[in-house]
């Protein structure tokens, strides 16, 4: 079974945030689909589960342990920013941290890493360096924590539709017709919804 480490109402042991995954059985495959969203990071151990979601200048990093067949995927909007908002999971650093912790709390071993990454499209012209921002950001974290990385695809124009399997590393990468301006209106407003949510939420003092 997998775990979350993303915004929710309920704490986990660790006092980090957890809610419950999206995930549905899909007849097609006999798979448990489990779509991550802005802002999660997910990891599991469970072999007949895929995770997936979409991409347009967000990024999805798949990372697993292969010797444990263990891994899991996150997806952010920005490569870096400010945490005091609570929304810090939007963030590339905050992201890669939390999957990277994820897994090795459960017993993943950081020299045996590998990483395939996706998204980073350019996909508007008035927001042209975003999803390069995201990808070089991805690229260049991963190499700084040696963690190698043996596939995906970064950059380029499209928006995409991922699927991961992270006990065997498999990946598949879908493409959707969408509007991509849309899509990417779509990724700011859902992050601007998150910011505004966890300032309401910073008023509230717990004892």
């Amino acid at each position: 079974m997998g775990q979350f480490g993303a915004t929710t109402a309920t704490n986990g042991a660790d006092g980090t945030a957890r809610k419950e995954p999206r995930r549905f059985l899909n007849p097609h495959d006999g798979c448990w689909h489990t779509q991550i969203m802005q802002g999660e990071a997910y990891v599991t151990t469970d072999g007949s589960e895929v995770l997936t979601t979409i991409l347009g200048s967000c990024v999805a990093a798949c990372i697993r342990d292969p010797a444990l067949r263990l891994g899991g995927m996150n997806h952010f909007l920005l490569p870096d920013g400010d945490n005091r908002d609570g929304g810090g999971m939007r963030y590339g650093v905050y992201a890669m941290e939390k999957l990277i912790n994820g897994i090795l709390s459960r017993g993943g071993v950081r020299e045996r890493l590998e990483a395939k990454l996706f998204g980073g499209a350019n996909v508007m012209a008035s927001l042209s360096d975003v999803g390069s921002r995201n990808a070089d950001f991805a690229e260049r974290f991963l190499q700084n924590e040696g963690i190698a990385v043996v596939g995906g695809d970064l950059r380029g124009t499209s928006p995409r539709r991922i699927q991961y399997w992270p006990v065997s590393g498999r990946a598949r990468q879908l493409a959707i017709v969408t509007d991509a301006g849309k899509l990417v209106q779509d990724e700011l407003r859902e992050a601007r919804a998150e910011q505004r949510e966890s300032e309401q939420e910073s008023d509230v003092e717990l004892f």
